[in-house]
């Protein structure tokens, strides 16, 4: 409700009160203006009647008026003992309301009797499963999620992302956690693999022209430098660089040989002992002090390297950026991915009993340690927030909702008080015949 609403239902509350205090007033000034006019007309015969009337309709709707006035105030600002009880009980009423709701509103017996009832786990399942409200409920998250963006200390979510990084990276085992990937491959035997793809990649290395002549080139230049004298002798007899060639050619065509052994052959010599540098390895990488060390050192160096730490501090731009992006589109990515969500929550509930069962009791065990918990505080802030109230207020609407059934008391007094005094007129009329 607006105010402007309020303030309308409050002023016509208040016209519709002052109405019917106006008609009360006026049905007891009638019965005193007939009570005068029956005594001043001798009071005999009708009159008689009407004087009883009016005289019992007057004393009755006086009563009352003094009952209803002394309710919220003290009747005609005299301070009769025992008038304005409300606002001079405002602290006792105070606290036997907050005990009255927490006695007969917040019994836990009563509601978890309720809340069972309630089935929350069935009602949720067939509220998600309906389309339009996981969609409403998605871009209400979307909406709110745009908004949380803007008010969050981007400083403060920078330094807790770098402290976050830095602090995993820290307590990274980097030895044990490269010893886990290469033990995975041994299982896998693609240690193997790696092996046939290095050694044919030498083999096609070895077969080019250009490195036998490398090759060549290098022998004569040891050659010349360590053995002088014997290249020079045999350059008398043959040509040093044409032995050379040759010697680089049978080189690279025995290992060439060798190399295809190798990839024939499983059980090659060279694999056995490939396969146990490559197990021992993965062993110390687990349990190596001085291995895990080097490797802590690595690690401790690439996570000092300036490119890794302004990389580490922008993550939170890059992260905001591609959430803004998503979420400021009608179509998000993100928001479609939790209505899906939802719906599939929703269908999932209502199908399967045993999931319902389960929710329905989280539910109530959280329900009853909730109550438990606010019972007490509920009672104490309903006493409070009362006892806080200004008493005029207080009056004000207190008056406001219960004034006109009130006033209806002071119309009744008056006409049963008639009655009543038509009654006792006639009984003496009776006890005098």
């Amino acid at each position: 409700m607006t105010d402007a609403s309020r303030t309308q239902t409050l002023a016509a509350r208040r016209a519709e009160l002052r109405r019917m205090k106006i008609g009360a007033a006026a049905l007891l000034a009638l019965m005193v203006a007939g009570l005068i006019l029956a005594h001043a007309m001798g009071g005999q015969g009708g009159w008689a009647w009407l004087r009883a009337f009016c005289e019992a309709a007057t004393v009755g709707a006086l009563a009352d008026w003094f009952a209803v006035v002394a309710l919220f105030r003290h009747p005609l600002g005299i301070p009769v003992p025992h008038t304005a009880i409300i606002p001079s009980n405002k602290d006792r009423l105070a606290d036997k309301l907050g005990v009255f709701v927490r006695d007969h509103f917040l019994e836990p017996g009563i509601l978890m009797a309720r809340i069972q009832a309630f089935d929350p786990a069935a009602r949720l399942g067939q509220w998600l499963a309906v389309p339009d409200n996981t969609r409403r409920l998605a871009q209400g998250a979307r909406q709110a999620a745009l908004q949380s963006l803007e008010l969050l200390d981007e400083v403060a979510v920078r330094r807790a992302i770098h402290g976050f990084v830095m602090g995993r990276l820290h307590r990274w085992n980097a030895a044990a956690t490269a010893g886990d990937v290469l033990g995975l491959l041994t299982r896998d035997g693609r240690h193997q693999e790696l092996l046939d793809a290095a050694l044919e990649r030498m083999a096609q290395y070895l077969g080019k022209e250009e490195i036998r002549q490398r090759v060549s080139a290098l022998l004569v230049k040891h050659a010349s430098r360590e053995w002088p004298r014997l290249v020079g002798a045999v350059e008398l007899v043959s040509s040093v660089d044409d032995i050379a060639d040759r010697l680089a050619d049978r080189m690279s065509r025995a290992l060439l040989e060798e190399l295809r052994d190798v990839l024939s052959a499983p059980e090659h010599p060279l694999r056995q002992e490939y396969e146990a540098w490559f197990a021992d390895y993965v062993t110390r990488l687990r349990d190596d002090p001085d291995l895990a060390h080097q490797a802590e050192a690595i690690k401790q160096r690439l996570m000092d390297h300036p490119d890794v730490q302004e990389y580490v501090r922008g993550l939170w731009d890059d992260i905001q950026d591609a959430l803004r992006r998503d979420l400021m589109r009608e179509d998000s990515v993100l928001a479609r991915h939790l209505d899906d969500v939802l719906l599939a929550l929703g269908r999932k509930v209502s199908e399967d009993a045993s999931l319902r069962d389960a929710i329905n009791a989280h539910v109530m065990a959280n329900a009853e340690t909730l109550t438990e918990d606010l019972r007490e505080e509920a009672s104490a802030h309903i006493a409070r927030t009362v006892k806080a109230w200004d008493e005029r207020k207080l009056v004000d609407e207190l008056e406001l909702s219960v004034g006109r059934d009130l006033q209806y008391i002071r119309y009744n007094g008056t006409l049963v008080g008639g009655l009543i005094g038509l009654a006792l007129h006639a009984l003496v009329l009776a006890a005098s015949a």
